[in-house]
């Protein structure tokens, strides 16, 4: 699986302090079997679009955002990636959070990320901590080979007998 990780900070991009979440995050790719570039560094807005689109033509099977899923105004990573999706994966997002509040983080549940593919491309938005990129990698590891299978066209396997 290729996968690349994208960090969405304004701050970070800028050079005002060091990407801390998409190094973790490509660490976790790696140690899930991907080969995973990056992390690709952009501000919020449509630098995220910009970044996703050339991922998706790039080819990647899995792109996976940390960063801007918060409240903030400009954080807009859903926005952004829901212009690119052909189809959501609610019950990504939904674990992800689910996980984060169950794991004792209440403000887990304050992530909007979505999850979703453009043609084969799984896209998965996580948020910009650290302990939310461990805790989203954790979920996302357990479907992630099924769900790259699944979005390239692989069929179901039929139960042994």
């Amino acid at each position: 699986m290729r996968a690349l990780a994208i960090t969405v900070s304004n701050r970070a991009s800028a050079g005002i302090y060091p990407d801390r979440s998409g190094p973790v995050l490509v660490d976790l790719l790696r140690s899930a079997g991907c080969q995973a570039d990056g992390p690709v560094v952009v501000p919020d807005g449509s630098a995220v679009a910009d970044a996703l689109r050339d991922a998706i033509a790039a080819g990647y099977d899995v792109v996976v955002t940390t960063g801007g899923t918060g409240l903030t105004p400009t954080d807009l990573t859903p926005e952004m990636t829901r212009l690119l999706i052909d189809r959501e994966i609610p019950g990504i997002a939904e674990a992800i959070r689910a996980a984060g509040v169950n794991g004792g983080v209440p403000a887990a549940m304050l992530s909007r990320g979505i999850a979703g593919l453009a043609g084969t491309t799984l896209i998965v938005n996580l948020p910009g901590s650290t302990g939310g990129v461990r805790d989203g990698m954790t979920v996302l590891r357990s479907v992630l080979e099924h769900a790259t299978d699944q979005a390239g066209g692989g069929d179901h396997r039929a139960p042994d007998s």
